[in-house]
């Protein structure tokens, strides 16, 4: 009976209205983002290149340089608050989906609340750096991934903590990639009566950033875990400089330029999900 009545309890709030608008501020926050860090990349790569438009004025390609990048604009601090509700909202929504079930026929199931109750975590704390940025306190992604990696591994069994959740990170960007390439992001989202050409647009989008998306993340794991097995914390990167990374490849600034491009794409496909996304 408690079960029958969790699920009731959330088909009614998901039908209030309240999730879906929670949803789609903080997927067109979510959207804003990437396509700032997909661009911040692009001007590190074209300033390895030595090219004139390069350089992207000392910011770094995370989020803390798209956030910089906002604070540049005429009412910075207005639009740094509005991400700020933006990942709040995309939180809530996590939290909703953790708690009474997301859409679907499988959205009650548990690994699926476990999935959400994690998101949920991560866009909390999201929330947390964009207001403390607002607040004034900024600092470097990449800095504040060592120290974390740091004080983690002073904490008992530390090193094995650190591997784990690099780890984790890493096969969670194979995960995000492999569900790219397989479009399983389509079952998710209503377009009915939209047209073949607008389906297959967002078909590409969501391939591809999610390409791009994961190739990143499993970059970032992997670094971790070479933080761990090294018991080195300066091998821990950040965002930026994962991505820095990709310009050190063989293949040159090129490659990171593909990737920044992808995780603009995703950027994109983040908006289409806002428009479409069964919530």
């Amino acid at each position: 009976m408690p079960h029958v009545t969790r699920r009731s309890t959330g088909a009614a709030f998901r039908n209030s209205g309240v999730p879906a608008v929670a949803a789609r501020c903080g997927l067109v926050t979510r959207g804003v983002l990437y396509l700032l860090i997909g661009l911040l990349a692009i001007r590190i790569a074209l300033g390895s290149m030595g090219t004139p438009a390069g350089g992207g004025g000392g910011k770094e390609a995370d989020r803390q340089g798209a956030l910089a990048e906002l604070a540049d604009k005429p009412f910075g601090g207005v639009l740094i608050v509005a991400v700020g509700i933006g990942v709040v909202g995309m939180a809530l929504w996590r939290l909703s989906e953790a708690v009474f079930g997301a859409a679907g026929p499988d959205g009650d199931k548990l690994l699926k609340r476990l999935a959400s109750a994690a998101r949920f975590v991560f866009y909390s704390l999201v929330a947390y750096s964009v207001f403390s940025f607002a607040a004034g306190r900024r600092h470097s992604g990449d800095q504040q991934s060592r120290d974390v990696t740091a004080k983690a591994m002073e904490l008992p069994a530390g090193q094995w903590l650190v591997g784990a959740v690099g780890l984790g990170i890493g096969i969670a960007g194979v995960v995000i990639a492999v569900q790219a390439a397989r479009r399983s992001f389509r079952k998710h989202l209503a377009m009915g009566g939209t047209s073949r050409r607008v389906r297959r647009l967002v078909t590409f989008l969501g391939v591809c950033g999610g390409l791009a998306r994961g190739a990143v993340a499993s970059a970032a794991g992997g670094f971790l875990v070479y933080a761990a097995v090294s018991y080195d914390p300066a091998q821990a990167k950040g965002l930026d400089d994962t991505l820095r990374t990709f310009a050190g490849t063989a293949a040159g600034p090129w490659l990171l330029v593909v990737v920044a491009v992808g995780l603009m794409l995703f950027g994109a496909f983040s908006w289409a999900m806002a428009r479409w996304r069964e919530v």
